[in-house]
């Protein structure tokens, strides 16, 4: 039996739900339950409100989906070497 393509959306996260999901409004006005991929979760990728994302959908399920990409926005990014305030407090060695 042939795994189904999933059917890949774009879309806006409009709300933060507990337990790592997110409810997307999709470009085709349709809005649905998503969730972050596993190497989202693993290298640690924020998703906020506002956030433009790439959903992927399997055809047996159009109310459910998960998040595999996050959109990169115009806004400032850190410099490589510059630490985030109250990270690492651990004592070097």
């Amino acid at each position: 039996m042939a795994k189904e393509e999933m059917l890949e959306f774009e879309g806006t996260v409009t709300e933060v739900l507990p337990d790592g999901n997110f409810r997307v409004k999709l470009d085709n006005d349709h809005e649905i339950l998503a969730y972050a991929a596993g190497k989202m979760r693993k290298h640690r990728i924020r998703t906020i409100a506002g956030d433009r994302v790439t959903v992927e959908m399997s055809p047996y399920d159009l109310e459910r989906g998960r998040i595999n990409f996050r959109h990169r926005t115009g806004g400032p990014t850190p410099a490589p070497g510059q630490r985030r305030a109250g990270a690492g407090n651990f004592r070097r060695r």
